[in-house]
């Protein structure tokens, strides 16, 4: 794998939330990356650092407007925008930009399927037919043909899907019979002043939301159908919010098939990603804790047999703001630009 002679460009559009200065914390260490244009529309004219002090080495940096850039030399754009925002505008950058877009304006392959899970139709539905889904590690053929548009997966569904996927292609677990129970930091909610978020409102408690309706289950049903070669997929999905700032946890209950144990799906997991930087697959009886991958891009996974026969246990942990945000959009650029996989990304976790 070879890197160019000049470093890469990176815009990044929305840098005023938490997943637009994680992206920018992460491409401000990145060996071959310069960070280019940061907008914020709502805080142009401040600099980073008033913003984010702890971006301490671009700190100086001012913010623009969106729509004050110059695409001119800009060679990668990262979307950091609420849907529909976000396709409004990346959807119209100059052909020599990448885009890699973190919203979920681009996750859908049916246009129909995004209108019905967040009421709006898609302003350029071939757009997101084409756009490449960067779950990286089942993406890289895909991703090193350099797409125009890469659209990076939920928190959740990261999570979920490099759970479940191994097993699900390998005809190891049954598709009709999904529960995934998951949990997630308050930083998932976003960065908005939400009375729900406040810290009186979610310190020393946990309360499930989106129940039976949450926007990242049709995500889910749409890969692990296409992973069940074309199946029509429903999934049973609830997520939950619990009073630390970052950290993802997703539980999943399988039916297995094919006469599949739970050591034989830990084995087809294991061999599967043994290649991968980013994910693990634990040992037996090992349960992974959030702490693991703290401020990583990260994913550990563990299989346990379920008490009840024929079935399956399946946790997987991730920080929902690297591997589940821009850590995964950096590792799908260094994929379609042929970096090595990990620059940038090499982080140990945070512990405490």
């Amino acid at each position: 794998m070879t890197s160019p002679i000049n470093p890469l460009t990176a815009a990044v559009i929305g840098a005023s939330g938490y997943t637009g200065a994680e992206t920018i914390r992460l491409l401000a260490r990145h060996p071959h990356v310069t960070l280019g244009p940061v907008t914020a529309n709502a805080q142009a004219g401040r600099t980073l650092g008033s913003l984010f002090p702890h971006l301490h080495g671009v700190g100086g940096r001012t913010l623009v407007k969106a729509e004050d850039v110059s695409w001119d030399g800009v060679d990668v754009a990262f979307g950091c925008l609420p849907h529909g925002t976000s396709e409004q505008l990346l959807g119209h950058l100059p052909a020599h930009v990448t885009v890699i877009d973190l919203s979920a304006d681009y996750r859908f392959r049916n246009p129909a399927t995004y209108a019905a899970t967040y009421g709006r139709e898609h302003s350029q539905p071939e757009k997101t037919v084409s756009a490449v889904y960067g779950l990286t590690e089942f993406a890289r053929a895909r991703l090193c043909a350099k797409p125009p548009v890469i659209a990076c997966p939920g928190c959740y569904p990261t999570a979920t899907l490099l759970a479940l996927l191994p097993g699900v292609s390998g005809g190891m677990i049954s598709t009709d019979d999904i529960i995934i129970d998951a949990k997630s930091g308050v930083s998932g909610a976003g960065r908005s002043l939400k009375e729900a978020n406040l810290f009186c409102e979610t310190a020393e408690g946990v309360h499930a939301y989106g129940v039976g309706a949450h926007r990242h289950a049709p995500e889910i049903d749409q890969e692990i159908g296409i992973a069940a070669g074309g199946a029509d997929v429903t999934v049973n999905f609830t997520p939950h919010l619990i009073p630390m700032a970052r950290g993802e946890i997703v539980t999943c209950h399988v039916k297995l098939a094919g006469g599949a144990s739970a050591d034989d799906l830990r084995a087809a997991m294991a061999a599967r990603y043994a290649a991968e930087p980013f994910v693990k697959v634990v040992e037996a009886g090992v349960s992974p804790d959030t702490r693991w991958v703290r401020g990583t891009n990260l994913a550990i996974i563990a299989v346990f047999p379920d008490r009840i026969p024929g079935r399956a246990i399946l946790v997987a942990v991730i920080d929902n703001l690297v591997k589940g945000s821009g850590g995964q959009a950096i590792q799908n650029m260094n994929v379609a630009f042929d970096l090595p996989e990990q620059a940038g990304l090499t982080l140990e976790p945070l512990f405490p």
